[in-house]
């Protein structure tokens, strides 16, 4: 009998240069749909702020190794690896120590390249994951540089509302630039629309025009506005656990199946 192929892991950098569209949400929520969809999944927390570290129930004295080690000290990624307390979901926490690293990964050589280095083990097969979700800084910092580097794609969630589109052009640059000069794999996985409120004509226009200006680019799953999905971070859970039945569980529940279909059609 023919041995299984493993499927191998996916690095998705979730980035958006504008704060307050979703992005830690989103990181929490995917990253346990997936899990309970039953994969493997490391979260790494590379925003200063450490939000998507606290919204996993990671106080800020377990946060022992964080990525300011494996980025800055050296640190091998698989010691800085901490368990949650959702099954099959590992993160690398974040401190605020964090919002120095630009400051000195500014004299490190091949600095563009350090969580690249750091990931070696995942991309090599050495760890046991299936995807590594990158939970980006609001900036198109060097945190953000060192996460598109390394990722194999750029998942971008934008919120519904006036001027959304205006600034996502300096993000596709940005991707761009990478592609041309330090990942030339690197793609766009997806357009996120989230906090969307169908009964909001301005929302409505939104998707409208995201649709006809970035055709399948955009993700067929839409991120309602839902009041379960505020109230999850403040419990230390995501949504899935705080409310199953929530449309914004749900929601992310379709989100996790539409990134594996995606997944599956692109390794296939």
């Amino acid at each position: 009998m023919q041995a299984e192929t493993r499927t191998p892991p996916r690095i998705i950098a979730i980035a958006n240069q504008k704060g307050g569209v979703g992005k830690t949400t989103t990181a929490i929520n995917l990253g346990a749909a997936l899990a309970r969809a039953g994969h493997e999944v490391l979260l790494i927390d590379l925003d200063p702020q450490g939000n998507a570290s606290t919204g996993l129930g990671m106080t800020s004295e377990t946060r022992r190794l964080t990525t300011y080690d494996v980025l800055i000290e050296g640190t091998p990624l698989s010691k800085a690896i901490q368990p949650t307390a959702q099954e099959r979901l590992g993160l690398v926490p974040a401190t605020v120590d964090l919002s120095s690293a630009d400051l000195e990964l500014m004299g490190k050589q091949r600095r563009s390249f350090l969580l690249r280095s750091a990931l070696a083990p995942v991309t090599r097969g050495e760890l046991d994951v299936d995807y590594v979700l990158i939970d980006c800084p609001p900036s198109l910092s060097l945190l953000t540089l060192n996460a598109m580097v390394a990722a194999h794609a750029v998942l971008v969630p934008l919120q519904s509302e006036f001027f959304a589109l205006e600034g996502l052009s300096q993000l596709m640059l940005s991707v761009r630039e990478v592609r041309q000069t330090a990942n030339p794999n690197l793609r766009i996985e997806g357009v996120l629309l989230t906090m969307h409120d169908t009964r909001n004509r301005l929302a409505q226009q939104v998707e409208s025009d995201a649709r006809e200006t970035l055709g399948e680019l955009v993700f067929q799953t839409v991120i309602p506005r839902n009041v379960r999905v505020s109230e999850a971070p403040s419990y230390a859970l995501p949504v899935m656990d705080y409310d199953p039945t929530s449309k914004g569980a749900l929601a992310y529940a379709a989100l996790a199946e539409e990134l594996r279909r995606n997944h599956t059609r692109v390794a296939a």
